[in-house]
């Protein structure tokens, strides 16, 4: 487990500085998307990664905006749907790693019983002889 927890570390610290560069807001209103769209879009992404098991989000919503602003709304849901979906496939991706891992040290742990049962009962139904071991001297 621990090359796990290594990689998990590794993988956070990486996401952390790859989101410091530009923000997914910044982007989409470099892309063209209105403000509000953006807006919503940034607020609903928060909430669909805590929907999907994220305990570092919060719930986010405007209820104002969602409830006057079509592109605020639209945008709402898309971010929702899109990082909700994300957050349970990496979520999956990190179940599986564990799954792996476990299984590794279980073949890891299986095989040097194996080991130690072959050496414990190698010599079983060797007879020694001190005797007859002296005689061919």
């Amino acid at each position: 487990m621990p090359n796990l927890k290594k990689t998990l570390i590794t993988m956070t610290v990486g996401m952390m500085i790859f989101a410091g560069c530009a923000s997914q807001k910044d982007i989409m209103l470099q892309e063209g998307h209105s403000l509000a769209y953006a807006d919503g879009f940034d607020d609903g992404c928060h909430s669909g990664k805590k929907a999907g098991g994220n305990m570092f989000e919060s719930f986010k919503k405007d209820e104002d905006r969602f409830a006057r602003h079509s592109k605020y709304t639209q945008g709402w849901s898309d971010g929702f749907r899109e990082c909700e979906n994300e957050q349970e496939a990496l979520d999956r991706q990190i179940r599986m790693s564990m799954e792996q891992q476990r299984l590794s040290e279980e073949r890891k742990r299986n095989k040097n019983m194996d080991n130690y049962y072959f050496e414990q009962h190698a010599l079983d139904g060797v007879s020694y002889d001190a005797k007859a071991l002296n005689k061919l001297k």
